[in-house]
C-alpha cells in the first residue's frame, strides 16, 4: 500500500493524480481495441485465431473454440466435493437475491378504457464475458450467468481466455455450467467482445453483452454499443473503502484485495481512513 497523508507538502499534487481520467478514455487503448473490432468484424474467425495466439499463445483452428461436452464433462468429474459444495452454495444465495430483483409485468385499464401495461421478456440470447488471464474467475461465471439463467435467457454464450495449451481452468468450467452456460468458447480480451457482438462463423451473435474485464475489453464494449446492448461500463476497477475507528479492518482489506488483484495496472484502488490505527490493521 501506499500511503499518502493530508499533512504531507505533496498532498494537493498526489490527489490530482489519483483522481486523473480513468483509463476508459485513453486515446492509445481505444485505438488498439477498435483495431482488435474491426479485424473481427471483417474477418472473423480467421482474426480470432490470430488474436488468440498472438495474446493468448494458443494456436487453435476453428473447430477448437469452442469447449466440447467430453471437456465439460471431464471438468465436472474432477471437481471435489469443496468445490461442488461452495458453488452449489453461491449459486443458491446468487438465484435467490436475483430472483426478488426480476421485473413483473403489469396491465390495467386506463381512463380511457384502453389497457396499458408493461411486459418483460428475457433476452434469447445473451454473451457473458469470464476474464482468466491472471487467475481463473470462478466468481465472476457464478455472478454473471446465475443472473442469466434466473432472468430465462435460453441461450447462455460464455467466452473466457484459454492457456498456451489450449486448456481453461478446470473450476471454472464446471462452475460455468452449473450457472447454467449453454455455450463455452476459449477466447478472451477484445476480440471475445466483438465476436460476441458482430458474430463469426463459429460464435454466433448475441443480443446483450455483460463484461467485467480489463481497460481494453471494457473499450470494446463502449465501441460496439449499437451493434448489440451491453449491461455497463464497470471497468477497470475503481473502489473507495471509508473507514473510521470502527471499521473492521479484516473487511476493508478484503474489499481492497478483492478489487486490485486483477493486476491490470489500471485498477483505482483506495482505502481513506481517519484513524491510524485502522490503517495499520489494513497493512498488516
Amino acid at each position: 500500500m501506499k500511503v499518502t497523508r493530508y499533512s504531507d507538502a505533496d498532498f494537493a499534487e498526489r490527489l490530482r493524480e489519483l483522481t486523473a481520467p480513468s483509463s476508459l478514455f485513453d486515446p492509445a487503448i481505444e485505438e488498439r481495441t477498435r483495431t482488435i473490432l474491426n479485424a473481427v468484424q471483417e474477418r472473423g474467425d480467421a482474426a480470432l485465431l490470430e488474436f488468440t495466439e498472438r495474446f493468448d499463445g494458443a494456436k487453435l483452428n476453428a473447430e477448437q473454440l469452442a469447449v466440447t461436452q467430453a471437456e465439460l464433462m471431464a471438468a465436472s468429474l474432477k471437481a471435489d466435493a469443496s468445490l461442488r459444495e461452495a458453488v452449489a452454495e453461491a449459486e443458491k444465495n446468487i438465484a435467490t437475491f436475483a430472483r426478488k430483483s426480476v421485473r413483473k409485468g403489469w396491465q390495467t385499464r386506463n381512463s380511457h378504457a384502453g389497457s396499458v401495461g408493461e411486459k418483460f421478456d428475457p433476452f434469447q440470447r445473451v454473451g457473458v464475458y469470464v476474464p482468466g488471464g491472471t487467475a481463473p474467475l470462478v466468481s465472476t461465471a457464478l455472478m454473471t450467468v446465475t443472473l442469466a439463467k434466473v432472468a430465462g435467457c435460453r441461450e447462455i454464450a460464455v467466452c473466457t481466455p484459454c492457456g498456451p495449451d489450449g486448456s481453461i481452468n478446470g473450476a471454472l468450467l464446471y462452475a460455468a455450467r452449473a450457472a447454467g452456460a449453454t455455450e463455452i468458447y476459449r477466447i478472451g480480451g477484445a476480440q471475445a467482445v466483438a465476436a460476441m457482438a458482430y458474430g463469426t462463423a463459429s460464435i454466433h451473435r448475441v443480443q446483450k453483452i455483460f463484461v467485467p474485464g480489463n481497460a481494453y475489453v471494457v473499450a470494446a464494449k463502449r465501441l460496439v454499443v449499437g451493434h448489440v446492448a451491453i449491461d455497463l461500463l464497470p471497468g477497470p476497477s475503481e473502489l473507495v473503502v471509508l473507514a473510521d475507528d470502527t471499521a473492521n479492518a479484516a473487511f476493508a482489506a478484503a474489499d481492497l484485495i478483492a478489487q486490485s488483484e486483477h493486476g491490470s495496472g489500471h485498477e483505482r484502488v483506495w482505502l481513506i481512513t481517519t484513524s491510524a490505527k485502522v490503517l495499520k490493521a489494513v497493512q498488516k
